[in-house]
Parts: structure tokens; C-alpha cells; sequence
């Protein structure tokens, strides 16, 4: 008789954490599955305090709490990391080097309100995710989703997928 295991949220939570951040070579993502504890090491000191400031501190599912922590390989005292609001500068150089991001910018909205959007590379990400969405335990998704539930949805910002870019080639839809 076949025994099925499925993740618990927390668990698969970690796992987007992870692909978010897998092809970024600064950045090291590591799931304490005691302690409920994720932690990214991070080797360059801006990009740790930006990460700090996109990241909460902690993630809730109903009695777990998952907690969330930068750890910087080098001294983040003299970073001068603007603190009055997230836009543009904070992303680009949270994701520098990641190769799942495009880009990010900001817009003047109506009414003067700041819009950004952060755009990822046009690509599906899948990765093993033992619950009941796929036979296989496979999760298919975009990184735009997968950024919506890690960093969390804010007023002003808005989490995109870069178009495709294949110049001078009509083809079909599904092919």
C-alpha cells in the first residue's frame, strides 16, 4: 500500500524562498527545519540591508511562525540604504545578480502616487512540492508569484513577468 507525505505550508514556503533566490550567487538560503528558521547569507552588505527591508521578519501559518533572517558576511553599519520607502532602488539591488530578475521601476501614478514594478525573467520555475495541486509533486509557477507570497503584497507595488523576447518570430499560441 503506498503512503503519500505531504509538506506543510511552512515547509513549501521554504522551498519558494529557495527558487526565488537560487540563481542569485550572493545570496544562500538555508531552511532550520527544527527551528522553523530561514536564513539567507548574503555576501555583499547592501544587498543585505535592502533584503532585510523586502523581507518580513516573520511568516505565520496559523500556530507555526516561520521566522526570517539576513545574515551579512560583512559589516552593514555604514550602508546608506534609503529608509523612507520601497521603490525601484531597494529591489534593484536586492536582486542584483539574480538571475531570475529583469528589472524594477518606479512610475508616477494619478494623484502622484509612486508605482513600482518589479518585473522577473520570463520563465516558469518548478520545483518539488509534495502537496495536493500536482499527482507528480511538482509545482509549476512564475517568479512573480512566488515573490507576491515571500516578500509579501504591498500598496504601490506590483510583481510582473518581462515579455518575451523572441524578435522577429510570430508563432502561434502553444507552440
Amino acid at each position: 500500500m503506498a503512503r503519500f507525505h505531504l509538506s506543510p505550508p511552512w515547509q513549501i514556503f521554504s522551498r519558494e524562498v529557495e527558487e526565488l533566490f537560487k540563481y542569485d550567487p550572493q545570496v544562500h538560503v538555508v531552511y532550520d527545519e527544527a527551528e522553523n528558521h530561514i536564513k539567507l547569507y548574503v555576501d555583499e552588505a547592501e544587498k543585505a540591508v535592502a533584503l532585510a527591508r523586502l523581507l518580513p521578519e516573520k511568516k505565520v501559518f496559523g500556530n507555526i511562525t516561520v521566522k526570517i533572517s539576513v545574515v551579512p558576511a560583512n559589516d552593514t553599519a555604514n550602508v546608506a540604504v534609503p529608509a523612507d520607502s520601497i521603490n525601484e532602488y531597494i529591489f534593484n539591488v536586492a536582486f542584483a545578480e539574480n538571475g531570475a530578475f529583469a528589472f524594477a521601476k518606479t512610475i508616477t501614478g494619478i494623484f502622484d502616487h509612486n508605482l513600482t514594478y518589479v518585473v522577473f525573467k520570463n520563465r516558469v520555475v518548478q520545483y518539488f512540492n509534495d502537496d495536493l495541486g500536482d499527482i507528480y509533486g511538482c509545482c509549476s509557477t512564475l517568479y512573480q508569484e512566488i515573490a507576491k507570497n515571500v516578500l509579501g503584497e504591498r500598496e504601490g507595488i506590483f510583481y510582473c513577468t518581462d515579455k518575451e523576447e523572441r524578435v522577429g518570430v510570430n508563432m502561434p499560441l502553444g507552440e
